[in-house]
């Protein structure tokens, strides 16, 4: 008898690496409780199978966009294709979408670009909007109030206590996943601590970025588990109420109060 619900607020459950035993990467996650998942698409030609996944399994929610690491693939048409998608298809959100500064090669203006558009699109059909920030907090928060848009997450949240405040007060939710499940991830465990307990996620990135346990291994929703065990531990609430409150968070911001 499963005695915990959880929603996986970010996973790329379409990812190929997936590709062999998705049905029973699924029933596992389901044994450990996760009871929804939010899969973020990354590119135009990774929609259709995005769509697939989400219409095969019951509580995997799609998002479209367009992820700033392949911005290289994307073309300026493919933001009006974005729009007709995001139409057709009433995902939960827009994303994933965002900046990312740490490799030095990806064209940052483009990259802004590509952001703001979608940081629009996701205020015109009123949906929340999934961030990827790496090394380029400030610019995401510059953007964001630039836009005017009021809701959504920062995936994988690695920015300063500071930063953290600032997206809270502009309506946004901080996400986190296997790193925290580190010791020497002193920086991230610290935010857990100090931060507002109504402005967290826990999230997998599955296939990337595993739990210490599974360090080197293809991550899987089921690990999800073990996040929220080291954020119980770092947190003076007990169990419950974390777990309660971050499942809320997760409804309140993507709209899926029929889960339950």
């Amino acid at each position: 008898m499963i005695d915990i619900m959880l929603i996986d607020s970010h996973i790329h459950f379409d990812d190929p690496r997936f590709d062999q035993d998705r049905d029973e990467v699924y029933q596992r996650a389901k044994q450990a409780g996760v009871i929804a998942m939010i899969m973020p698409a990354i590119t135009a030609a990774s929609w259709p199978k995005t769509k697939q996944c989400a219409d095969q399994y019951k509580n995997v929610f799609p998002a479209y966009g367009l992820h700033p690491y392949f911005i290289d693939q994307h073309k300026p048409e493919h933001l009006d294709q974005l729009k007709d998608w995001i139409k057709k298809e009433q995902p939960v959100a827009v994303g994933e979408c965002g900046l990312d500064y740490f490799l030095p090669d990806l064209d940052q203006e483009k990259q802004k670009t590509f952001f703001e558009s979608q940081l629009e699109m996701a205020k015109e059909f009123d949906l929340p909007i999934i961030i990827h920030a790496r090394r380029a907090v400030e610019d995401v928060i510059n953007l964001i109030k630039k836009s005017g848009h009021q809701k959504g997450m920062i995936h994988s949240y690695n920015g300063s206590l500071q930063q953290a405040k600032q997206l809270i007060d502009l309506g946004y939710y901080l996400s986190f996943g296997g790193a925290v499940t580190y010791a020497r991830a002193k920086k991230l465990r610290t935010l857990i601590k100090d931060l507002p307990l109504d402005s967290l996620l826990i999230e997998t990135d599955a296939p990337d970025q595993p739990s210490i346990d599974h360090k080197g291994q293809r991550n899987e929703p089921r690990f999800i588990t073990e996040v929220l065990d080291t954020i119980v531990e770092l947190r003076p609430e007990n169990r419950e109420t974390v777990l309660h409150v971050i499942m809320q968070n997760t409804i309140k911001l993507f709209s899926i109060e029929n889960i339950i």
